[in-house]
């Protein structure tokens, strides 16, 4: 068992974590990043990333080793496959306590625990995760240029998402589960508009099927139970967006939809509480992002802990 002091401690060693222990290890003070996971978060999973400004075309992995090795470099402590057991985030002196009984004790934290995309949870989702399966058009559209795709979902980011990725694929079919769209009136009529689109309603996908790539999908009418193989080149997963806030759910204000509150300085409500990167409130979720949200989250405890 342990009890070290630190300036800052980091919660999340995604973009958003890491971008921030480069900050302040930079700016000299003593920083630790705690995750549960391996360094890097969901840019992990990522087989490969273009648009990402200085590379023309980087894995996710790659990327993430990259920004750990500098954190590192600059003097930041990692620790990953971890489990914490408590926060204790009133007052000056916060801490966080580790399930094995290690403490750690912080004048700052910053929340980066990221986020994750709903999943449908057939069989096969997890295999093909970045082998022909995403949940991001922005970042894998291009990919399926010329390709045939289906997309899930029925709301808007679905049917909004499925008219831009026609700028890249060939056909674009959406299976929604249910008889009618959960999606405005305009977003109806552009989709319904786009002659690259087709659909099939009150219908779900089973099981995800391929090789080294995903090449068909099991689609499974509700009403009847019957199913079809479907061949196809990708699928794009929009059914909603869960943040990784369930630890904290009582520490911290939060949104109706579990999202970190942050103000202008990226603090939350509780002083000397910043948080960053996918688990807060915010209309984009990218690398980029990410790493912005770590700049600032960091700045502004470097500017709390300095004054």
């Amino acid at each position: 068992m342990s009890n070290l002091k630190y300036d800052s401690i980091i919660i999340g060693a995604g973009p958003a974590g890491l971008t921030a222990g480069i900050y302040l290890s930079r700016a000299k003070m003593k920083v630790l990043i705690l995750d549960s996971g391996i360094a890097g978060g969901q840019m992990v999973l990522t087989h490969e990333v273009a648009n990402y400004p200085g590379f023309e075309s980087i894995s996710g992995y790659m990327l993430s080793m990259n920004m750990k090795n500098q954190a590192e470099k600059f003097g930041c402590e990692i620790k990953t496959n971890i489990r914490i057991q408590d926060y204790n985030i009133e007052g000056k002196n916060k801490s966080v306590v580790l399930n094995n009984g290690d403490t750690f004790e912080a004048e700052t934290i910053i929340l980066a625990t990221g986020g994750r995309s709903r999943k449908i949870g057939a069989i096969g989702e997890n295999d093909f995760a970045g082998r022909g399966i995403s949940y991001c058009a922005t970042c894998d559209g291009d990919f399926f240029q010329d390709k045939e795709i289906i997309v899930i979902g029925g709301g808007n980011s679905a049917l909004e998402e499925a008219v831009s990725l026609t700028k890249y694929a060939s056909k674009v079919t959406i299976v929604h589960q249910f008889k009618d769209w959960q999606a405005f009136d305009s977003a109806i009529q552009e989709m319904e508009d786009n002659p690259k689109i087709d659909y099939i309603m009150g219908a779900k996908i089973t099981k995800f099927n391929g090789d080294q790539k995903l090449n068909s999908v099991i689609i499974e009418d509700i009403e009847s139970g019957k199913t079809h193989e479907h061949k196809i080149d990708g699928v794009f997963i929009f059914i909603g967006y869960v943040p990784n806030t369930e630890e904290i759910k009582n520490k911290v204000e939060l949104s109706q939809w579990g999202e970190i509150i942050v103000n202008s300085e990226f603090q939350t409500n509780v002083e000397g509480v910043f948080a960053a990167g996918d688990s807060i409130v915010k209309k984009y979720r990218q690398i980029t992002t990410a790493v912005a949200d770590g700049t600032n989250a960091a700045l502004n405890a470097i500017e709390y802990i300095n004054s």
